[in-house]
């Protein structure tokens, strides 16, 4: 089997495990194991926690110490136990301290999975730009198709998705053996410890625009989880509406969801022209605005004839709030961030998003979900309303504030180096 169709495996693997329990573990908690929505929040936070501390860590841990791929390897046997154990619990407190382990092996693999395939890509000397993105692309299949099958073998309320996802994450790491050894870096450079960290990129809050920008950056991530956490639990609870109980929006929740990750694939491509066009401000305002659709479209959704265009056109937005702020974010520190500390502003921007924001998002989400549900109903129009007001109004003070000239030349290679 050829280097690239072995990559796309692993890539396949890699994400299937996370959507086998991503956007169905909320349901599971809220209505098989009578998680409250600030309990699940808490759980949905570890995966903040962990991106703050652990990519960074392994990263210097596999560029000195030990090969990727073995690191990767490692990574996911820790994956397979902590999620065969979090199958198997029902206390809230015992499923945060079990979910931040699986989230401390996780989130790490997201990056190992990328350089073994920037090294099997330029060892078996095939161009990476070209290369990577149809090997990445089979991720998202991967996680598009666990959630069908989750769904379709009706395991969103039941443990088995984590079973499930266990056992893949077993496999991937028995497969992840036969991959090419990735060699340590024999370099001994004096480096201080900002720059082992990679905490370069912090010198760059020293630039106003440049720090609202990571501002926003998290404020926004703080919106991503929000959809995450709560998407799935919303649509099953139209289940308790005698009208809508046998409709295929409760039976099948998370097959409705997974055209969110098939938008995503249209407006990747789009936004190279979109940047070169229209430059970061109004792109970013464009996600703003996509995201206060997305969760005003859930707000007025149900599984009726109208309502269920309301929640099919709230899936399709998403592909624009999603890609157009942490797609369209990475290209634009990539564009104006100096060469020596461009790796380390890109692990900030992603520390930021899915670090610090994945962790203010989870916990207050969880808070709003459980003030607005009164005997165990909760008022979902209203806790959606308020959802999409945050964005909007995220968006007004980023109009105003961020201030930014666009220069399309800049951006004249964006497609090549997309």
């Amino acid at each position: 089997m050829g280097i690239k169709n072995r990559l796309k495996i692993m890539s396949f693997l890699q994400y299937f495990i996370w959507g086998s329990w991503l956007i169905t573990l909320g349901s599971y908690m809220i209505n098989t194991l009578g998680f409250t929505g600030a309990e699940v929040g808490i759980v949905y936070s570890t995966k903040g926690i962990a991106a703050v501390i652990m990519p960074s860590l392994v990263g210097i841990i596999a560029d000195k110490w030990i090969r990727a791929n073995r690191l990767y390897t490692i990574c996911h046997f820790i994956c397979a136990g902590a999620l065969f154990y979090a199958a198997s619990v029902n206390n809230p407190t015992i499923m945060f301290w079990v979910m931040l382990i699986n989230a401390m092996a996780y989130m790490p693999t997201l990056a190992l999975s990328n350089t073994i395939s920037y090294y099997c890509l330029e060892k078996n000397k095939m161009d990476t730009v070209t290369s990577f993105p149809p090997i990445r692309v089979f991720g998202t299949v991967g996680f598009i198709l666990a959630m069908w099958t989750i769904s379709l073998l009706q395991f969103e309320l039941s443990s088995m998705q984590l079973y499930i996802a266990a056992g893949v994450s077993l496999v991937l790491g028995i497969y992840s053996l036969t991959m090419p050894s990735i060699p340590t870096s024999n370099k001994k450079q004096k480096q201080n410890w900002v720059s082992m960290l990679g905490l370069d990129a912090f010198v760059l809050f020293k630039k106003p625009q440049m720090a609202l920008f990571f501002m926003f950056a998290m404020l926004l991530g703080a919106v991503l989880q929000i959809t995450n956490t709560f998407g799935n639990p919303f649509l099953h609870d139209f289940g308790a509406i005698p009208e809508y109980t046998d409709s295929l929006v409760v039976k099948y929740p998370s097959i409705l969801l997974s055209v969110s990750q098939m938008a995503e694939v249209i407006f990747i491509l789009a936004i190279p022209f979109f940047l070169k066009k229209f430059g970061i401000k109004k792109v970013m305002l464009m996600s703003m605005f996509a995201w206060t659709l997305r969760f005003g479209l859930f707000a007025f959704g149900d599984p009726s004839p109208l309502g269920f265009v309301l929640l099919m056109l709230s899936m399709l937005v998403y592909g624009c709030a999603f890609d157009f702020f942490n797609i369209s974010g990475s290209i634009y520190i990539e564009k104006e961030v100096s060469s020596d500390i461009r790796a380390s502003a890109q692990g900030l921007y992603m520390t930021m998003v899915n670090g610090v924001g994945a962790y203010v998002g989870s916990i207050i989400s969880g808070k709003v979900v459980d003030y607005f549900t009164v005997d165990g109903v909760k008022d979902w129009q209203t806790i959606w309303l308020i959802f999409a007001a945050y964005p909007l109004v995220l968006g007004i003070i980023f109009f105003f504030t961020f201030k930014y000239k666009h220069k399309p030349e800049k951006m004249v290679d964006l497609k090549a180096s997309h």
